[in-house]
């Protein structure tokens, strides 16, 4: 098993930003790792507190993702961290190496791994 890491910041604190958002950072995290869906664990969403209209996971089920098990918590409140961050944990099933794995930061999220961009 192996876990992919992403994140994207949302410009507003809306139903429709926090879902757009949600979507385009699960899409890209399944592209670039070229997950089927068959191979999908479960997915961990955090939000911070400064998002609370919608779950992210509503865009996961609205991709059709009906089967997987979804979670969603409030990221921690820390002291100058980064505002309006969607972040993603996906587990898949997979035998690979970790140098394999791409994880995705989108949009303000890049700051955080910079390293990965």
């Amino acid at each position: 098993m192996r876990g992919i890491r992403g994140a994207i910041t949302v410009q507003e604190n809306s139903r429709e930003a926090i879902l757009t958002a949600t979507r385009e950072l699960l899409e890209r995290v399944m592209e670039e790792n070229e997950v089927r869906e068959e191979e999908l664990v479960s997915i961990v969403f955090t939000a911070t507190p400064d998002l609370d209209q919608v779950y992210p996971a509503v865009a996961a089920r609205e991709m059709g993702l009906q089967l997987v098990p979804l979670q969603c918590y409030q990221e921690m409140s820390v002291i100058n961290s980064l505002k309006k961050c969607i972040r993603v944990l996906v587990y898949i099933n997979r035998d690979c190496s970790l140098k394999d794995i791409r994880h995705v930061y989108l949009e303000g999220a890049k700051k955080l791994r910079p390293d990965l961009v």
